[in-house]
Protein backbone atom coordinates (compact mmCIF):
# COMPACT_ATOMS: atom_id res chain seq x y z
CA UNK A 1 0.00 0.00 0.00
CA UNK A 2 1.23 3.31 -1.25
CA UNK A 3 1.01 7.02 -0.25
CA UNK A 4 0.68 9.43 -3.39
CA UNK A 5 4.40 10.51 -2.72
CA UNK A 6 5.92 6.71 -2.99
CA UNK A 7 4.13 6.38 -6.30
CA UNK A 8 5.38 9.53 -7.49
CA UNK A 9 1.64 11.13 -7.92
CA UNK A 10 0.40 14.38 -7.16
CA UNK A 11 -2.45 14.88 -5.90
CA UNK A 12 -5.10 16.79 -7.60
CA UNK A 13 -8.29 18.60 -8.29
CA UNK A 14 -9.46 17.08 -11.57
CA UNK A 15 -12.85 17.28 -13.33
CA UNK A 16 -16.18 18.91 -11.78
CA UNK A 17 -18.02 16.02 -9.79
CA UNK A 18 -21.06 14.63 -11.09
CA UNK A 19 -24.54 16.03 -9.20
CA UNK A 20 -26.14 12.27 -9.50
CA UNK A 21 -24.96 11.33 -6.23
CA UNK A 22 -27.94 10.66 -3.58
CA UNK A 23 -27.63 13.71 -1.14
CA UNK A 24 -28.37 12.17 1.66
CA UNK A 25 -25.44 9.85 0.78
CA UNK A 26 -23.24 10.38 4.22
CA UNK A 27 -20.32 7.65 4.57
CA UNK A 28 -19.76 6.78 7.97
CA UNK A 29 -16.91 5.89 9.99
CA UNK A 30 -15.80 2.27 8.98
CA UNK A 31 -16.37 2.76 5.21
CA UNK A 32 -14.25 3.05 2.18
CA UNK A 33 -14.57 3.49 -1.58
CA UNK A 34 -11.80 1.62 -3.82
CA UNK A 35 -11.38 3.32 -7.41
CA UNK A 36 -10.34 0.46 -9.10
CA UNK A 37 -8.36 1.39 -12.46
CA UNK A 38 -9.48 4.66 -13.95
CA UNK A 39 -6.21 4.69 -16.26
CA UNK A 40 -5.81 6.32 -19.44
CA UNK A 41 -4.98 2.70 -21.13
CA UNK A 42 -9.01 1.47 -20.37
CA UNK A 43 -10.29 5.03 -21.54
CA UNK A 44 -11.41 4.88 -25.26
CA UNK A 45 -8.37 5.48 -27.09
CA UNK A 46 -6.58 3.66 -24.81
CA UNK A 47 -4.42 0.49 -25.84
CA UNK A 48 -7.54 -1.89 -24.01
CA UNK A 49 -10.17 0.93 -24.24
CA UNK A 50 -13.35 0.40 -22.35
CA UNK A 51 -16.75 1.67 -24.18
CA UNK A 52 -17.71 5.13 -22.15
CA UNK A 53 -15.25 4.20 -19.48
CA UNK A 54 -14.71 8.49 -19.00
CA UNK A 55 -18.17 8.84 -18.09
CA UNK A 56 -17.32 7.23 -14.92
CA UNK A 57 -14.61 10.10 -14.13
CA UNK A 58 -17.33 12.73 -12.36
CA UNK A 59 -19.61 10.13 -10.64
CA UNK A 60 -15.98 8.74 -9.21
CA UNK A 61 -14.53 12.55 -8.48
CA UNK A 62 -18.20 13.03 -6.58
CA UNK A 63 -17.55 10.01 -4.58
CA UNK A 64 -14.30 11.10 -3.14
CA UNK A 65 -15.60 14.06 -1.94
CA UNK A 66 -17.51 12.12 0.76
CA UNK A 67 -15.31 9.32 1.64
CA UNK A 68 -12.31 9.55 4.19
CA UNK A 69 -10.64 6.63 2.79
CA UNK A 70 -9.60 6.57 -0.59
CA UNK A 71 -7.86 3.65 -2.23
CA UNK A 72 -6.94 3.45 -6.07
CA UNK A 73 -6.34 0.41 -7.28
CA UNK A 74 -3.48 0.79 -10.75
CA UNK A 75 -3.09 -1.64 -13.13
CA UNK A 76 0.81 -2.02 -13.08
CA UNK A 77 2.29 -4.70 -15.76
CA UNK A 78 6.16 -5.33 -17.07
CA UNK A 79 6.63 -5.40 -20.47
CA UNK A 80 6.10 -9.13 -21.59
CA UNK A 81 3.55 -9.90 -19.35
CA UNK A 82 2.20 -13.35 -19.75
CA UNK A 83 -1.69 -11.99 -19.76
CA UNK A 84 -0.63 -10.04 -22.86
CA UNK A 85 -1.45 -11.44 -26.37
CA UNK A 86 1.65 -10.70 -27.72
CA UNK A 87 3.41 -12.89 -25.09
CA UNK A 88 2.36 -15.76 -26.57
CA UNK A 89 3.19 -17.10 -30.57
CA UNK A 90 -0.47 -17.74 -33.04
CA UNK A 91 -2.81 -15.87 -30.07
CA UNK A 92 -4.81 -12.39 -30.43
CA UNK A 93 -6.36 -10.02 -27.89
CA UNK A 94 -9.11 -11.67 -26.12
CA UNK A 95 -8.23 -14.95 -26.64
CA UNK A 96 -8.28 -17.16 -24.10
CA UNK A 97 -4.98 -19.33 -22.70
CA UNK A 98 -4.31 -22.15 -19.78
CA UNK A 99 -2.37 -20.48 -16.87
CA UNK A 100 -1.11 -22.49 -14.11
CA UNK A 101 -3.65 -20.60 -12.06
CA UNK A 102 -6.51 -21.72 -14.25
CA UNK A 103 -7.64 -19.98 -17.06
CA UNK A 104 -6.53 -16.13 -18.75
CA UNK A 105 -8.14 -14.11 -21.10
CA UNK A 106 -5.00 -12.50 -22.78
CA UNK A 107 -5.11 -8.95 -23.52
CA UNK A 108 -3.44 -6.35 -25.63
CA UNK A 109 -0.52 -4.56 -24.06
CA UNK A 110 -1.79 -2.32 -21.19
CA UNK A 111 -1.08 -0.27 -18.23
CA UNK A 112 2.78 -0.93 -18.56
CA UNK A 113 4.60 0.34 -15.75
CA UNK A 114 5.71 4.09 -15.95
CA UNK A 115 3.75 4.94 -19.21
CA UNK A 116 1.23 7.50 -19.76
CA UNK A 117 -1.66 4.18 -20.32
CA UNK A 118 -0.86 3.69 -16.63
CA UNK A 119 -1.58 7.14 -15.60
CA UNK A 120 -4.54 7.70 -14.53
CA UNK A 121 -6.76 9.84 -16.10
CA UNK A 122 -6.32 13.24 -15.75
CA UNK A 123 -9.80 14.61 -14.83
CA UNK A 124 -9.76 12.05 -12.13
CA UNK A 125 -9.56 13.81 -8.46
CA UNK A 126 -6.88 12.67 -6.39
CA UNK A 127 -6.96 13.75 -2.94
CA UNK A 128 -3.88 13.87 -0.49
CA UNK A 129 -5.54 10.95 1.17
CA UNK A 130 -5.35 8.75 -1.62
CA UNK A 131 -3.28 5.69 -0.87
CA UNK A 132 -2.57 3.72 -4.30
CA UNK A 133 -2.61 -0.27 -4.50
CA UNK A 134 -1.03 -1.51 -7.49
CA UNK A 135 -1.31 -4.93 -8.99
CA UNK A 136 -0.43 -7.38 -12.16
CA UNK A 137 3.05 -6.51 -11.61
CA UNK A 138 4.56 -10.06 -11.38
CA UNK A 139 5.15 -11.11 -14.76
CA UNK A 140 3.83 -14.70 -14.62
CA UNK A 141 0.23 -13.82 -12.77
CA UNK A 142 -2.56 -11.45 -13.54
CA UNK A 143 -4.20 -9.56 -11.12
CA UNK A 144 -7.95 -9.06 -11.68
CA UNK A 145 -9.32 -8.15 -7.52
CA UNK A 146 -7.48 -5.75 -6.34
CA UNK A 147 -7.11 -7.61 -2.68
CA UNK A 148 -5.81 -10.55 -4.93
CA UNK A 149 -4.16 -11.89 -8.13
CA UNK A 150 -5.03 -14.37 -10.04
CA UNK A 151 -4.07 -16.84 -7.89
CA UNK A 152 -6.52 -16.17 -5.41
CA UNK A 153 -3.81 -16.47 -2.57
CA UNK A 154 -1.39 -13.95 -3.06
CA UNK A 155 -2.71 -10.60 -1.30
CA UNK A 156 -2.14 -7.13 -2.60
CA UNK A 157 -1.94 -5.74 0.78
CA UNK A 158 -5.39 -4.35 0.55
CA UNK A 159 -7.04 -6.38 3.01
CA UNK A 160 -5.02 -5.93 5.68
CA UNK A 161 -4.42 -2.34 5.01
CA UNK A 162 -8.21 -1.62 5.36
CA UNK A 163 -9.15 -4.30 8.00
CA UNK A 164 -6.04 -1.78 10.11
CA UNK A 165 -8.01 1.01 9.86
CA UNK A 166 -11.61 -0.37 10.96
CA UNK A 167 -12.71 -0.66 7.70
CA UNK A 168 -16.11 -2.77 7.85
CA UNK A 169 -17.90 -1.57 4.54
CA UNK A 170 -16.30 -1.22 0.92
CA UNK A 171 -17.86 0.72 -1.78
CA UNK A 172 -16.52 -0.07 -5.55
CA UNK A 173 -16.47 2.07 -8.67
CA UNK A 174 -14.12 2.45 -11.85
CA UNK A 175 -13.01 -0.36 -14.64
CA UNK A 176 -13.89 -2.20 -15.50
CA UNK A 177 -17.40 -3.60 -14.08
CA UNK A 178 -17.31 -7.19 -15.49
CA UNK A 179 -13.15 -7.83 -14.71
CA UNK A 180 -11.42 -5.72 -11.73
CA UNK A 181 -14.96 -4.54 -10.21
CA UNK A 182 -16.50 -7.25 -10.30
CA UNK A 183 -13.85 -9.60 -8.53
CA UNK A 184 -12.52 -7.00 -6.49
CA UNK A 185 -15.85 -6.71 -4.73
CA UNK A 186 -16.59 -9.85 -5.01
CA UNK A 187 -13.35 -10.79 -3.07
CA UNK A 188 -14.21 -8.20 -0.76
CA UNK A 189 -17.39 -9.90 -0.13
CA UNK A 190 -16.45 -13.53 0.48
CA UNK A 191 -13.11 -13.71 0.99
CA UNK A 192 -11.97 -10.78 2.92
CA UNK A 193 -15.76 -10.64 4.69
CA UNK A 194 -16.63 -7.04 4.64
CA UNK A 195 -19.82 -6.47 6.51
CA UNK A 196 -21.35 -4.88 3.24
CA UNK A 197 -19.66 -4.31 0.34
CA UNK A 198 -21.80 -1.85 -2.66
CA UNK A 199 -20.52 -1.54 -6.45
CA UNK A 200 -21.98 2.17 -7.58
CA UNK A 201 -23.35 0.85 -11.19
CA UNK A 202 -22.87 4.15 -13.24
CA UNK A 203 -19.44 4.80 -11.62
CA UNK A 204 -18.27 1.75 -13.79
CA UNK A 205 -18.40 0.83 -17.18
CA UNK A 206 -17.76 -3.44 -19.06
CA UNK A 207 -15.60 -4.14 -21.44
CA UNK A 208 -17.92 -6.56 -22.86
CA UNK A 209 -16.80 -9.61 -24.33
CA UNK A 210 -19.46 -12.20 -24.64
CA UNK A 211 -21.38 -13.58 -21.44
CA UNK A 212 -18.98 -11.71 -19.28
CA UNK A 213 -21.44 -8.96 -18.03
CA UNK A 214 -24.33 -11.73 -17.02
CA UNK A 215 -21.23 -13.10 -15.52
CA UNK A 216 -20.71 -10.45 -13.68
CA UNK A 217 -24.06 -9.72 -12.82
CA UNK A 218 -24.70 -13.18 -10.96
CA UNK A 219 -21.69 -13.67 -9.57
CA UNK A 220 -22.15 -10.41 -7.75
CA UNK A 221 -25.73 -11.71 -6.70
CA UNK A 222 -24.90 -14.79 -5.39
CA UNK A 223 -22.04 -13.31 -3.46
CA UNK A 224 -24.54 -11.05 -1.37
CA UNK A 225 -22.90 -8.04 -3.30
CA UNK A 226 -25.45 -4.95 -3.64
CA UNK A 227 -25.26 -3.19 -7.13
CA UNK A 228 -26.53 0.62 -6.82
CA UNK A 229 -26.79 3.61 -8.76
CA UNK A 230 -25.44 6.77 -6.80
CA UNK A 231 -28.62 8.43 -6.95
CA UNK A 232 -30.09 5.65 -4.94
CA UNK A 233 -27.95 4.93 -2.44
CA UNK A 234 -29.60 5.84 0.85
CA UNK A 235 -32.55 3.66 -0.71
CA UNK A 236 -30.41 0.73 -1.97
CA UNK A 237 -28.62 0.60 2.02
CA UNK A 238 -31.48 0.68 3.26
CA UNK A 239 -32.71 -2.52 2.01
CA UNK A 240 -29.72 -4.34 3.11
Amino acid sequence: MLTLSESGIEPREGAAPSTSLDPGFKPVPGDALLVIDVQNDFIPGGALEVAGGHEVVPVCNALMDRFDVVVFSQDWHCPGHLSFASSHEGKSPYDSTRMPYGDQTLWPDHCIQGTSGSSFHADLSIPDRVRVVRKGFRKDIDSYSAFFENDQTTPTGLEGYLKDIGVRRVFVCGLAYDFCVRFTAVDAKVKCGFDEVVVVKDATRSVGLPGTVEAADEGMKEAGVKVADSGSLVAALAGL
